[in-house]
């Protein structure tokens, strides 16, 4: 898995390249925390875009950021392509809770017009 990690006023992008398993999650999980530890309430787009598969591990780093980001009073937008991460959300009941979006200019517009 590669993360790669920008910050783009007014948010931090993370694109997510690979499986999100039990191989993968510490790397996106590291690389969540890092971009947790700036001051302020974060606002973030995970780009997952070209994430093929995700497991329980994966999934479960998506929610605990999701918590942390909602204890410091931040936004987190998903990106997701149709297929395995959006059918996980949607089976998941998740996409209840998780902001999503279609495209990676679609969740900076939306994290811009809430600035």
């Amino acid at each position: 898995m590669v993360v790669d990690c920008w910050r783009e006023d007014p948010c931090t992008v993370l694109h997510v390249v690979g499986d999100l398993d039990v191989a993968g999650a510490p790397r996106l999980r590291a690389e969540l925390e890092q971009a947790l530890a700036a001051p302020g309430p974060p606002n973030l787009v995970v780009d997952l875009t070209e994430v093929p598969f995700c497991d329980s591990v994966g999934l479960g780093v998506l929610v605990a950021a999701y918590n942390m980001i909602q204890n410091m009073n931040g936004r987190m937008i998903l990106v997701v392509a149709p297929g395995m991460i959006r059918h996980l959300l949607t089976i998941t009941h998740l996409d209840r809770h998780f902001e999503t979006s279609d495209s990676l200019n679609a969740a900076r517009a939306a994290l811009g017009s809430a600035a």
